[in-house]
């Protein structure tokens, strides 16, 4: 039997998107639960749950297409349910997210989210990638203002790596940060429980009225904010894979976790970015092995669920920032080369560039629909311009 091997850089790309993941958001999903009255076992196990469901689709999806695709949880639909699930049972919150998955998969049954994302021109795709990245390369010089030694340490390692071992440069940096981290005492680990917790089967109560008013939103906001960004993400990195079924496969996976509390599992965008990145690894066709890598610790995180917050609040923000940013460099500075390769379209690149990285937010629906929408107007208007 052949067996395949995975360089550290690959695996260690796979952890950093893991980790990027749960420290952006973990925290999110906590608020959303407790909104909806959920104890704090019911939660533990929602979190148990959400890390199995990814870790299985993830691997999944990334061996079955040979391609680095990430699964991730909506944080815009977890912030959403914050205020959307005051005042509800956890029944009702149950029933309100197999009423949302299974919408998205009938979006994906029906094709119609895939003939959408079809016409997004290549330079709209790159460019918002790019400005929604852009936040996590500014937190991480920003960083350098509260935290110099460490991350300033962290940048230098990862500058006198690039020179000599380019791929091992994102390692350096982690590993330099930890130690600067421990010897001044910031890591915290008294409060953590790596004790496993069973996701809780919790019987659905369906509304019309909740539908309407969480569950159809959860839906929209999990499509424009989540979906579509993961597939444009993939698009912008040169993977060009059918869309429906990586919808329909998502979709039906989280609506069959929904009674253990998962709410969504959506194509990831931002810690997909990492595993697509040439850190990752130089052959664009062996990049899968890093998703694969990231698959393994999503179920690591979910078998010890009750222990993630804890182990995010264990460790310094600023280190977490400054490993992303360092980790996403490249794939910042590749999206903004392929968003304005191309001159006739760089005027539309920019807007959708600048709209995404803006942060705005109408309608509940956040900024990289938006920068996707204004980016293809401008270039429908520009491109008509010329014909005429």
């Amino acid at each position: 039997m052949r067996t395949v091997s995975i360089p550290l850089p690959t695996v260690l790309s796979g952890f950093v998107a893991v980790l990027v993941g749960y420290a952006s958001s973990a925290a999110i999903i906590w608020q959303a639960a407790i909104a909806a009255g959920a104890t704090t076992g019911q939660i533990a196990g929602w979190m148990t749950a959400l890390g199995i469901a990814m870790g299985v689709s993830t691997l999944a999806l990334s061996v079955w297409y040979r391609a680095p695709i990430l699964t991730a949880w909506s944080t815009p639909g977890a912030a959403l349910l914050v205020t959307g699930l005051q005042g509800v049972t956890v029944q009702d919150a149950i029933g309100v997210f197999i009423v949302a998955n299974a919408l998205i998969v009938l979006c994906g049954v029906t094709g119609l989210f895939a003939r959408l994302m079809q016409i997004i021109p290549h330079s709209l795709a790159s460019a918002m990638l790019a400005g929604i990245l852009l936040r996590f390369g500014l937190q991480a010089f920003n960083s350098l203002n509260n935290a110099l030694l460490l991350c300033g340490s962290m940048l230098l390692a990862w500058l006198m790596l690039k020179v000599v071992a380019p791929r091992y440069a994102v390692i350096a940096a982690m590993l330099v940060g930890i130690a600067i981290a421990r010897l001044k005492g910031d890591i915290v680990t008294y409060n953590i429980n790596l004790s496993p917790v069973m996701p809780e089967f919790i019987a659905p109560h369906f509304s019309l009225a909740h539908s309407i008013s969480i569950a159809l939103p959860l839906f929209l906001v999990t499509m424009a904010s989540q979906n579509a960004p993961g597939i444009a993400t993939m698009k912008a990195s040169g993977y060009s894979l059918p869309v429906s079924p990586l919808i329909i496969f998502t979709g039906l996976l989280a609506l069959l976790f929904s009674p253990f509390g998962v709410y969504s599992i959506c194509i990831a965008a931002i810690t997909a970015a990492i595993c697509q990145s040439p850190d990752a690894h130089p052959d664009p066709q062996r990049r899968w092995l890093a998703a694969a890598a990231a698959g393994m610790f999503y179920l690591l995180a979910g078998v010890f669920g009750g222990s993630v917050t804890g182990l995010m609040a264990a460790l310094p923000a600023s280190w977490i920032q400054m490993l992303a940013g360092l980790a996403l460099l490249g794939t910042i500075s590749g999206s903004l080369y392929q968003a304005l390769l191309h001159e006739a379209e760089r005027d539309a690149a920019i807007v959708t560039f600048l709209v995404t990285a803006s942060g705005l937010t109408l309608l509940g629906v956040g900024s990289a629909f938006w920068g996707l929408i204004a980016g293809g107007i401008c270039y429908a208007v520009l491109r008509l311009s010329r014909r005429t």
